[in-house]
């Protein structure tokens, strides 16, 4: 059955669950300087899209500039650390790897 929300109607956390079933999503909202620290996603492929400000995210040893409405598609058993330039919220899809 398809399933509907509102990214407005999430709570305010950094990390707000949008679905928690596969594909799990979630909001990503950081203030400037703010980073999450390197982490991984074994078994995933991720989608990170940019809704609002911009980031500089860092996949393994590569740092991609990103803002908004840009998408990052990355394999998640890469380290990943998305740090935000600005004010920013990215919407984050953990698919699983078929």
């Amino acid at each position: 059955m398809p399933t509907v929300t509102s990214l407005d109607d999430l709570d305010e956390s950094t990390h707000a669950t949008v679905f928690p079933d596969d594909p799990r999503t979630v909001r990503l909202s950081l203030d400037a300087g703010e980073s999450v620290p390197e982490h991984d996603h074994p078994d995933t492929d991720v989608l990170f899209h940019v809704l609002s400000g911009s980031f500089e995210v860092t996949v393994g040893d590569e740092t991609y500039a990103v803002e908004t409405g840009d998408l990052l598609r990355f394999d998640g058993a890469r380290s990943v650390s998305p740090a935000a330039v600005t004010d920013a919220t990215a919407l984050v899809v953990l698919a699983p790897q078929r």
